[in-house]
This record gives structure tokens, C-alpha cells and sequence, in this order.
């Protein structure tokens, strides 16, 4: 029986240009980051085997959603995205550059073209979707010191909503597709309603 061909891909670790490890995030906290000693650890994020690790420099994103597009489907194998925005600044690598791997979804290519989805190439674990001046982080990752750190990162809106495939009457503001640039969709709430039955009980049942 004739053995099925092997297709080589091409990884970004493979790729002769590294110009991005001199970027935001990708550099270590220190002298050499864009803030310098001014970048301070506030919170600790790392992948599922810790191979890759990170640190913020906020206590609390942008904003954070749920997307609700095809791509995250199916990416993450969920029905939507918990993303935290950040500016690239705010972010810095310390450990496990070198075992990234990339991917445009846009392009279907590997390697770092931006935007791009950042992945540790050991485990597999999603670290961001990283764009031109901000990335997408993905707060499972994150290590919050407390109750009260967490809910910095509570969701405030969905996207692509129009796209889901589970409903969420959760009462943030729901958008067919990006926010602020779509159809801001109107909330389907399923009330259940629970019968209670009575059971009469008679001698000799």
C-alpha cells in the first residue's frame, strides 16, 4: 500500500526573518522595552505546559469581548472567543519566544504577517490574536491575585454575534458584526417556566 505524501509547511521559527523579536511584546521587561524600567508586572500570564510566559503591564484592558465570528469557532473549537484588548506596549514576553508559532487566518499562511493568531508550539495553547498596534489576549491564560483583579476583565459586549451558535441573554450589548461599525441585535430571552405538580397521595398507592 502506497504511503500518503508528507507536505512540508513552512513555521515561523523556520523563517529567516525574526525582525519581530525586536518588537512589541515580544521583547522582555527592561532597559530594552519600549516603557523601559517604567513597565511594571502587575499580572502574570502563561500557556498550558508554561513554556511560554508573559507579564502585563495593566491591571485592566481596553475592553473585553466574546466573539462570536466563524474563524474563533473554529480556532478555539468553542462557540466563541473571550478576548482582552491591549496596547502591544502593555505586554511583555519573558520566556519561550523562540517556541512561538504563527498563523494568518486571513492569508492561510504561517508565519508572522500581521494580523496573526500567536500560539505556544509546544502544547498548542492560544495566546493572542496579535494586529498592527494592539493585541487580543485570552484571559484564561492569566494568573489574577484575587476576585477583584478578575473582574477588570469581565466581558462588556459581544461581537459577530449574528454568528453565534448558543444564545446569551447576559444583557451586554450584542453586535451582528464589529462593534460600534453593525447592527447592534436586540436580546432573545428564553423564559422557562417550571409547573409544579401535585401529587395527591391516597391510602393503599
Amino acid at each position: 500500500m502506497k504511503k500518503p505524501e508528507i507536505t512540508e509547511t513552512k513555521t515561523t521559527t523556520n523563517s529567516k526573518d525574526e525582525h519581530w523579536k525586536t518588537q512589541a511584546p515580544y521583547i522582555a521587561p527592561g532597559k530594552s522595552h519600549p516603557h523601559g524600567e517604567a513597565f511594571h508586572k502587575k499580572i502574570r500570564g502563561a500557556c498550558q505546559c508554561g513554556q511560554v510566559t508573559y507579564w502585563l503591564s495593566k491591571d485592566e484592558p481596553l475592553a473585553s469581548k466574546f466573539c462570536h465570528c466563524r474563524d474563533c469557532q473554529k480556532m478555539h473549537g468553542a462557540p466563541f472567543q473571550w478576548a482582552a484588548i491591549f496596547h502591544k506596549e502593555d505586554l511583555a514576553f519573558d520566556n519561550g519566544v523562540d517556541g512561538l508559532t504563527f498563523y494568518s487566518s486571513g492569508k492561510n499562511l504561517q508565519g508572522h504577517d500581521l494580523p496573526c493568531k500567536v500560539s505556544c508550539g509546544f502544547c498548542g495553547s492560544r495566546i493572542m490574536d496579535e494586529g498592527r498596534n494592539m493585541v487580543l489576549l485570552f484571559p484564561g491564560l492569566l494568573h489574577f491575585d484575587g476576585e477583584e483583579k478578575r473582574k477588570k476583565f469581565d466581558v462588556q459586549k459581544h461581537i459577530f454575534y449574528g454568528q453565534r451558535v448558543v444564545d446569551l441573554p447576559d444583557g451586554k450589548p450584542k453586535w451582528s458584526g464589529l462593534d460600534e461599525k453593525s447592527e447592534l441585535m436586540e436580546e432573545e430571552v428564553v423564559h422557562v417556566k417550571h409547573k409544579k405538580r401535585k401529587t395527591e397521595h391516597t391510602n393503599g398507592d
